[in-house]
């Protein structure tokens, strides 16, 4: 079983060998955002947060994810969620990102990689971030991981996630 998953995973596009697993303490972070303003990990503590890593601002895959999260920013929101988005753009880059498409969540600029890194989620063979999301609980822990993401409904399956991890806490 090991030596499977480590041909999966040295198959990957990306270093997810190195990706927090459920359980683990999500690596706390501060990065700008595409309005100039420093934001934290740390600083949304008590509710749940979609952290998605995605390649580029502009491009046709990044832009369908994008638009999953907005048309669905409301149900995220009504389960005390937000919805950070992450890639190693720039944070002019995504303020012109967010205005075009009309995204009004979060887009962090990861200029220097570091924050993909520490999430196992850089590309290995391009400076970019990959597509990969992280729901981290209120505690400030991983609660599920989706690694190599497909953007068409990936909004909807992390809703239902959320949802389902949201109703076992509930029942405890």
């Amino acid at each position: 079983m090991k030596l499977l998953l480590a041909l999966v995973l040295s198959a990957a596009p990306c270093l997810a060998a190195d990706a927090p697993l459920p359980g683990a303490n999500a690596p706390e972070f501060t990065l700008t955002a595409q309005d100039g303003k420093p934001v934290s990990l740390k600083g949304y503590r008590g509710k749940w947060v979609v952290l998605y890593f995605y390649p580029k601002d502009f491009t046709g895959g990044c832009t369908l994810e994008a638009h999953g999260f907005e048309k669905n920013l409301k149900r995220f929101s009504a389960a005390k969620a937000v919805v950070l988005g992450v890639s190693v753009d720039t944070a002019e880059s995504h303020k012109d990102f967010c205005a075009k498409e009309g995204l009004s969540f979060k887009l962090l600029s990861d200029a220097k990689a570091e924050v993909s890194a520490a999430y196992g989620s850089l590309m290995s063979d391009r400076p970019l971030s990959a597509r990969n999301t992280f729901l981290i609980g209120p505690d400030g822990t991983i609660a599920k991981t989706w690694l190599k993401v497909t953007p068409a409904g990936h909004a909807e399956g992390v809703l239902a996630a959320l949802a389902e991890l949201r109703r076992r806490k509930a029942a405890r």
